[in-house]
């Protein structure tokens, strides 16, 4: 059997997998028609051009089947979210198995206000606030390979309190507004009850910063490694607020920590200023296009101090990850891992620095496969969208642990049309210290 033979035979496998998921057999040719079209050449993945691409004698027809499909059909995205997981997990415990679980939010530029979730807000894509969408998801990755999990849009506070806004484009009455953490950790809880492995959960500072998602994360039982900004505040070791006492006084006894002019948490930028020379180290992490990714790392044990003077006892100890390059003014990044007392350093950047594949991620689903190009405004089309590009996506993951063949139509056994592919002019995402 050929590889080509090969591809062609897992991919119908894996597409009798997703029409099971999607449930009446009628919706199975509609839904290879769309995976073939996000896969093959095109400057537009929008229904109507992939129509023409898949189906070009039948062009009419076809857009009516695919976008009924996406737009109405009333299936659910978390069964096809699944069977794409699990044939991207098989694959992936190949080259060593889960390791990470990385939330991420990825933006959407979109003109108007009338397209579900759309907002004048912070796009990432734009890099500055335009009218947009965003959407949170959950990765699930290894040092080689990831593909997103779990996958939501968010709804800011006037699209959640417009009854009408809601209406039109379909909102569920279960969905209220909640910030892009509090939707992260609805999505972890969503993974756990379907009995995915946990793993550690890597976030960047738009997540790290907010103590409540970090301890949502503790509670769930999980590890962490995520971003904070420079500002956060923590206790070195030695260094602590004021333990309430017992006191033989009258009068209601302190309960809660607290503060006075001895004893004062620093903020991160401040733990690194005081670092003595000796306690940075020259890490490298992985192989970039020129060579390894090094820079010089500090780590110390310390407890975070957001929001202690409303506790009763101190917080467990942490990892404190300061990354600083060398001849830089301030330190790059920072991160607070609950990752084992006795991780190593070069363990623990590692594993904070795989956050990158996350942005790989989204630059192909993007460039490739078409995320950013849904045109319709309603909340399910939206999704259903998002699901597909998931999942032809997840294959070609598989496939590439597999065998890592060279483009995204042979991975799938399909025919490439003469269609010239115009590059979209986002460059690749470089972790830092990459040439």
């Amino acid at each position: 059997m050929s590889m080509d033979t090969e591809h062609s035979a897992r991919f119908e496998a894996y597409i009798d997998r997703l029409a099971e998921a999607v449930g009446h057999a009628d919706r199975r040719e509609p839904m290879r028609a769309y995976c073939e079209g996000l896969v093959l050449p095109g400057d537009r993945k929008s229904v109507e051009p992939m129509a023409a691409r898949v189906d070009p004698m039948h062009v009419r027809s076809r857009h009516q089947s695919m976008h009924h499909f996406v737009a109405d059909s009333p299936w659910h995205d978390e069964d096809v979210l699944r069977v794409a997981r699990e044939w991207a997990l098989d694959a992936m415990e190949t080259q060593g198995g889960l390791e990470a679980w990385i939330v991420d939010d990825t933006g959407f530029p979109k003109k108007g206000f009338h397209s579900v979730g759309v907002a004048h807000q912070y796009c990432g894509a734009l890099g500055k606030t335009a009218n947009s969408q965003c959407a949170v998801s959950i990765s699930l990755a290894n040092r080689v390979a990831s593909v997103p999990a779990a996958f939501r849009l968010y709804l800011p506070e006037g699209w959640a309190s417009s009854m009408e806004r809601r209406r039109k484009a379909g909102v569920p009455e279960s969905v209220t507004f909640k910030t892009k953490w509090q939707i992260a950790l609805d999505l972890i809880d969503g993974l756990v009850q379907e009995g995915v492995r946990k793993t550690t959960v890597l976030a960047d500072a738009g997540y790290g910063d907010a103590t409540a998602f970090r301890e949502g994360l503790s509670e769930r039982g999980l590890r962490y490694a995520v971003g904070i900004c420079s500002q956060v505040s923590v206790w070195v070791s030695g260094t602590g607020p004021v333990i309430p006492r017992k006191s033989g006084k009258r009068g209601r006894p302190a309960t809660r920590l607290r503060r006075d002019a001895d004893h004062q948490p620093q903020s991160v930028l401040e733990v690194a200023k005081s670092l003595p020379e000796q306690a940075w180290t020259e890490v490298a992490w992985a192989e970039g296009t020129r060579g390894k990714l090094r820079s010089r790392f500090a780590v110390l044990r310390v407890r975070a101090a957001n929001r202690d003077r409303k506790r009763t006892e101190l917080r467990d100890e942490e990892w404190l990850l300061i990354e600083w390059p060398d001849g830089d003014a301030e330190p790059a990044k920072y991160w607070l891992s609950t990752e084992a007392e006795e991780t190593d350093l070069t363990a623990l950047v590692t594993m904070a620095k795989l956050r990158w594949r996350v942005e790989r991620d989204y630059q192909e689903l993007k460039d490739e496969i078409g995320l950013d190009h849904f045109e319709g405004r309603g909340w399910r089309g939206f999704h259903h969208h998002a699901s597909l590009c998931i999942a032809t996506y997840a294959f070609i993951v598989a496939e590439r642990a597999r065998l890592s063949p060279p483009s995204p139509a042979t991975l799938l056994g399909l025919t490439q049309p003469a269609v010239s592919v115009v590059p979209r002019g986002r460059p690749a995402p470089r972790a830092h210290g990459q040439a």
